[in-house]
């Protein structure tokens, strides 16, 4: 049995999380899902909100069997083998990735020279998409169909007090 971890923030979920994990989930037996907890950060979603909105948003993934959404503190690499995974899986959107990940897979490789990184390039249509920038869309009211799950969207609706703009609204409103 092959274990896999996928490890983020998930601050949210993106639909460029979601390409990761469906084609990640689709190379092991089992792919965890690791949300880091991270005490210095102050993330929008509380982990028990990013864990259940990973929940929701991976029902849709055909192979979701696989997958289990979980949360880690302190060191990928312990946790990693704390649970038998032997891969970290991370994405790539752009070579600015690639540094910053390469560096981390090293030091990772350090602490446990039996884990093995492989980066997986998203799928281009994400390749712009981040959490941070999904999060500054929703403060600014701006579409965000098609870059998150629609369980995101609402919840971001939750945490604003409106609803969303969407790409058909504002279509709308232009004529």
């Amino acid at each position: 049995m092959t274990t896999y971890i996928y490890p983020g923030s998930f601050d949210p979920v993106t639909n460029g999380h979601l390409d990761i994990i469906r084609r990640a989930s689709a190379m092991c037996s089992k792919l965890i899902v690791a949300i880091g907890h991270n005490r210095q950060k102050k993330p929008m979603f509380s982990l028990k909100e990013r864990i259940a909105l990973l929940n929701a948003a991976i029902e849709n993934i055909e192979c979701n069997q696989n997958i289990e959404i979980a949360s880690f503190e302190g060191l990928l690499a312990t946790y990693a083998r704390k649970r038998g995974a032997t891969v970290i899986v991370k994405g790539l959107r752009a070579m600015s990735d690639f540094e910053y990940e390469f560096q981390m897979a090293l030091l990772n490789e350090h602490i446990d020279d039996s884990l093995e990184t492989i980066f997986l390039i998203t799928n281009i249509k994400y390749t712009y998409l981040s959490s941070s920038a999904v999060k500054e869309l929703a403060e600014n009211n701006a579409s965000l169909r098609g870059l998150v799950p629609d369980n995101v969207i609402e919840e971001l609706e939750q945490k604003y007090g409106r609803r969303l703009s969407n790409a058909a609204d504002a279509r709308a409103a232009n004529h």
